[in-house]
């Protein structure tokens, strides 16, 4: 009893800003391991290994049954298997924020998604425009999405210096984009549709509706049609990480046990007194188990999977990510200015521009509303990190340019992102200095 009163007490608001916190926190750790690796994968490239690094990911992994084979390269496996899981994870905050958190109001929530759509269409109109006619028109979509890790890594530099909303509004845009940028992988650059295989993902994402109101908890039997579901839509020409956005968005984001019968079942096991109550088949040995369920069910799936999951991404899935496509060949004779041209200019002027012009759209429209202590002034130098577009850049342009190519569009992602960095961070440097300045001149005249 003591022990509980030596703590200060528990707000509502304290289970929708923990989840929050420990996302950014491991984000932004996660933001410096997958620098670490990106500038391994260039090291490596650029090194006299170079052609073991590049032919190692295009070894082919899987398995043959007579005229069967279901064999993939590494990097495929990469990019489409493991980063299901990132894209899960993904879907899983999103839902989360917009359910239980700060987004949870349909005008808060319109304002970072006003400012992500604005964040995919003008950079992707900048882009065309800058390649004209060209065949690498159709690689508009890699310049449409921020690098949440890098980007909360950056901001993670500021500390509290920044208004959280700002790092809010920022991390839910780089979500929102993400997931729009999947469906954009999803419908354009996906291969012609096969509709059987389509028709039994269907049928898979109704199995999981149907395991879900039947009552069933085992993550095996989710995690077991989830893969059916991936080898379905994997087969149908759709691309297979859109599994990890389905799945993410239909998890539950409420508990299953309250907080009221979590301490009635907990009472039952406390009440017992000192002795063997939990060996054999005895009741209190059936409460202990209850309690064990209880204490779990506790928490929502989406808090659970989150936690379980996230480090695992943050720290292995998207490294390994980077170090699978972050190599670049540089050889100045083989790059293709333009297209190097036009995504750097697309991700460095069009993101922020889109971002702050559909944001204050959005506002002006009465769609949205704008955080009081959010300033015009810091959203738009907090825009300017919205080009850093490494992860979901890479992994697009691996879909939407030919081989020939992809160390040029590279080039451009990484020189936007190191750009992009680089003035977010001198904007807003320079903004909050200045604030303080002004802060302690206007104290210094009060006294």
């Amino acid at each position: 009893m003591i022990d509980g009163l030596a703590h200060l007490p528990k707000e509502p608001a304290d289970r929708l800003t923990a989840p929050f916190l420990r996302f950014v926190r491991v984000e932004a750790i996660a933001g410096a391991v997958l620098l670490l690796f990106a500038l391994i994968a260039l090291a490596l490239a650029n090194s006299s290994w170079s052609a073991r690094y590049l032919s190692f990911w295009e070894i082919r992994v899987g398995f043959s049954a007579g005229d069967v084979e279901f064999a993939r390269s590494l990097k495929h496996w990469i990019n489409d298997g493991l980063m299901t899981f990132f894209f899960f994870v993904v879907a899983l905050e999103l839902k989360r924020e917009m359910i239980l958190g700060e987004l949870n109001s349909p005008r808060r929530a319109a304002f970072p998604m006003a400012g992500a759509l604005g964040g995919m269409i003008v950079p992707a109109g900048l882009y065309l425009l800058l390649v004209g006619g060209r065949p690498v028109a159709s690689g508009w979509g890699t310049v449409m999405s921020t690098d949440t890790a890098l980007l909360i890594g950056c901001l993670a530099v500021l500390g509290r210096r920044i208004p959280e909303s700002l790092r809010l509004f920022l991390l839910a845009l780089a979500i929102f984009d993400d997931v729009g940028a999947i469906l954009v992988v999803a419908i354009w650059y996906g291969h012609t549709l096969n509709w059987i295989p389509l028709a039994l993902a269907g049928v898979g994402v109704v199995a999981v509706a149907g395991v879900a109101r039947l009552g069933i908890r085992s993550m095996l039997v989710y995690f077991a049609i989830g893969g059916g579901i991936w080898l379905a839509l994997d087969a149908s020409g759709v691309h297979a990480t859109l599994t990890g956005v389905i799945l993410g968005l239909m998890t539950p984001a409420r508990s299953w046990v309250s907080d009221n019968r979590l301490h009635a079942i907990l009472d039952r096991v406390v009440a017992y007194p000192p002795g063997e109550h939990w060996s054999g088949d005895t009741i209190g040995r059936r409460d202990l188990r209850r309690a064990s369920v209880a204490t779990r069910e506790a928490l929502s799936p989406i808090e659970r999977l989150e936690i379980a999951l996230h480090p695992w991404v943050a720290f292995a899935i998207m490294p390994i990510f980077a170090l699978a496509n972050a190599g670049i060949r540089i050889v100045p004779s083989t790059f293709d200015a333009v297209l190097a041209s036009a995504i750097f200019v697309a991700f460095v002027v069009g993101k922020p521009v889109g971002v702050v012009i559909f944001s204050s759209l959005a506002v002006k429209l009465r769609l949205a509303v704008r955080p009081d202590e959010l300033r015009w002034s810091m959203l738009a130098a907090g825009s300017a990190l919205t080009g850093i577009g490494f992860t979901m850049a890479l992994f697009i342009a691996t879909l939407a340019f030919d081989p020939a190519l992809l160390d040029s569009v590279k080039l451009g992602i990484l020189a936007a992102s190191i750009v992009s960095a680089a003035g977010g961070l001198a904007g807003l440097l320079w903004l909050t200095a200045r604030s303080r300045s002004a802060e302690l001149r206007k104290g210094h005249v009060q006294l």
